[in-house]
C-alpha cells in the first residue's frame, strides 16, 4: 500500500481532477447520504451508456492538499472518489490515504479493470462488473475478486435481459453471493427500473436493486449533483 505520509507526495502533489462538489450519494449502499465528491479525469473505457463521459477529457491539475482541505471544509465525513477511472492515476492513493488519515469515510468507485488490492483497506470499494451492453474495451480483472472484502460492493449495470442473465451467471460461477453487497442498477434511459425489479422478483437472486437517486432528484443531465 502506498505510504500516506507527507513525504509520499514527492511522487507528485497533484491530480488531474474533473470536478469536486457536494451532493447526496446517488448509488451504493450509502445512497441518500450527503457526501463530498472528487471526480478524477480520464478513463480507460468508453462504455456505451456512460453518463459521465465529460470526465474522459475535462479537468485540470489540483494539489492533493487543496482537495483534502476542501473536503474538510465541507464538514461532511463521507468522501466519494470517482471518475472517470480514478485508479488510472497512481497519485489517487495519496489522496485516499490523506483523507483516511483525517478520519473521513472514503468510497472508491472504479470500473473493475485495474487492480484494487493496493487501495487502503479502510476504503469501501464500489467495483463495476461491465455487462455486454457496455461494450467495454477492456475485461474485468478477475484478480479483483480475490481482493474483495466484505465491506466492498460489486455493481452490475444492466440495459436488457441479456445483461441480467450475464450478471446472474457471473455471480453464480464465481460464488459471490454472501461475499459482499451485489448491486443491480438499471442503465439510465435504456430500461425501466420496474422491469429489472420484476426480474429480481421472479427468482431467488442475491442482488440489491439500486436506482440512480441523483437523477431522480435533479435530472439525467445535471452536473455537480
Amino acid at each position: 500500500m502506498p505510504d500516506d505520509q507527507s513525504s509520499a507526495l514527492s511522487i507528485s502533489d497533484s491530480l488531474q481532477i474533473c470536478e469536486t462538489f457536494v451532493s447526496l450519494c446517488g448509488e451504493s449502499t450509502f445512497q441518500g447520504r450527503p457526501a463530498f465528491f472528487v471526480r478524477a479525469s480520464g478513463c480507460n473505457l468508453r462504455c456505451t451508456w456512460c453518463d459521465t463521459d465529460y470526465a474522459w477529457t475535462e479537468g485540470a491539475p489540483r494539489e492533493i492538499e487543496s482537495i483534502v482541505a476542501e473536503a474538510g471544509a465541507s464538514r461532511i465525513n463521507l468522501v466519494v472518489v470517482t471518475g472517470g477511472e480514478p485508479l488510472l492515476q497512481s497519485e489517487i492513493h495519496l489522496l485516499i490515504n490523506r483523507l483516511i488519515s483525517r478520519g473521513l469515510t472514503v468510497l472508491l468507485e472504479t470500473n473493475g479493470t485495474l487492480p484494487i488490492g493496493d487501495v487502503h483497506p479502510n476504503v469501501r470499494r464500489i467495483v463495476d462488473v461491465k455487462m455486454p451492453s457496455a461494450k467495454a474495451s477492456k475485461p474485468f480483472l478477475m484478480a479483483n475478486l480475490d481482493a474483495l472484502a466484505p465491506h466492498d460492493e460489486l455493481k452490475f449495470v444492466v440495459a436488457h435481459r441479456e445483461d441480467f442473465e450475464a450478471a446472474s451467471k457471473f455471480v453464480r460461477i464465481n460464488h459471490l453471493a454472501g461475499r459482499c453487497e451485489l448491486l443491480l442498477s438499471p442503465a439510465s434511459g435504456r430500461i425501466e427500473p420496474h422491469q429489472v425489479a420484476e426480474w429480481l422478483l421472479s427468482g431467488d437472486q442475491p442482488f440489491r436493486l439500486q436506482v440512480q437517486l441523483h437523477k431522480i432528484l435533479w435530472g439525467a443531465d445535471a452536473r455537480g449533483r
